[in-house]
């Protein structure tokens, strides 16, 4: 049996029994409702602020999981790139050094990976960073082996040439052996006609009309001319792997353009045409578009002393012969 409620009437001066409507039922229904609600989410929030729930306590500890494993990740990454850097200088300064190649440039070595926007899906979380740092180092790793590769596959072929390549590189004295010859070096010498200090971007050997020129290395002549620019007749070989020599002032030419040389192969005779003061072979190195001192190159066939004769005497500042 429902309580029954009783109200004073003020006009009567009496106690009369209260009559309550549905609706007066309903809104007491509902206020208790609604009270239960506001009181059931104060709760949750409290609950949910400072407390964790049985799954969010799993998925953080997932989440440390995830966390340990990623560290160990990047210190197994650690010791990758520690061996690829190893692997990096062997090839630069051993394996490319003794087959006279160049060094793959570091800004190659260290190209980006992808686009700009490669990682941007990732952003906005938690391990935002920690994720695309990871996924970045795997990425430039990645990359850095493919140049690795590649960089061994051409090691491989010039190794596989060694024999032709150490044919073809300049290596002997381009006229018949003898250290007395050189009268000039490379550097700044004294010009022969104009008496001031210009750069002499060979060697003078002085011989007289007539005598045999060498080709001092395995090639094709490139050029076989009259030249107009003071070199008179010159002989210019392509010994490939980069390799140029240039043989001017000569007398006469005994090879044609597009003609394959050997090494030791006589290619003309020494003279003195062209911007010369007198008969001599002046000879010319030129690795990669740039000349070189070719006294660096008469390793071949020379003793030990008359290679150290003929560097203290190409060192000698003095007049050049052209």
């Amino acid at each position: 049996m429902g309580k029954i409620k009783y109200q004073f009437n003020t006009h009567s001066l009496a106690v009369e029994k209260v009559k309550e409507t549905f609706w007066d039922k309903a809104k007491g229904f509902l206020r208790i409702v609604l009270a239960g609600i506001v009181f059931s989410v104060l709760v949750l929030l409290i609950f949910f602020t400072f407390f964790e729930s049985p799954k969010e306590r799993m998925l953080n500890r997932e989440i440390g999981q995830f966390q340990t494993k990623y560290q160990q990740i990047n210190d197994r990454l650690d010791i990758l790139v520690s061996v690829i850097d190893d692997m990096r200088e062997r090839d630069d300064n051993i394996y490319r050094v003794i087959l006279e190649a160049d060094p793959i440039p570091q800004t190659y070595r260290e190209a980006a990976y992808g686009g700009v926007d490669r990682y941007s899906q990732l952003e906005g979380y938690q391990n935002s960073e920690l994720i695309s740092s990871t996924l970045k180092r795997i990425d430039r790793i990645s990359r850095q082996l493919y140049v690795q590769s590649k960089s061994y596959d051409e090691v491989f072929e010039m190794a596989k040439n060694k024999a032709d390549m150490l044919a073809s590189i300049p290596a002997i004295v381009p006229l018949e052996k003898g250290t007395e010859r050189l009268v000039s070096g490379f550097g700044y010498r004294i010009h022969p006609i104009y008496k001031t200090m210009r750069m002499h971007t060979g060697v003078d050997f002085t011989a007289p009309t007539g005598t045999p020129i060498y080709a001092t290395g395995n090639g094709v002549v490139k050029i076989a001319e009259m030249n107009r620019h003071g070199y008179g007749r010159m002989v210019v070989i392509d010994h490939g792997y980069g390799y140029e020599t240039v043989y001017a002032h000569m007398n006469k030419i005994k090879v044609k353009r597009g003609q394959e040389i050997k090494r030791g192969e006589i290619i003309g005779l020494v003279g003195n045409t062209g911007v010369s003061t007198a008969p001599h072979l002046h000879y010319e190195v030129v690795r990669n578009g740039r000349k070189v001192n070719p006294v660096n190159y008469f390793y071949n066939d020379l003793t030990p002393e008359e290679f150290e004769y003929i560097i203290e005497v190409a060192s000698r500042v003095n007049q050049s012969l052209s």
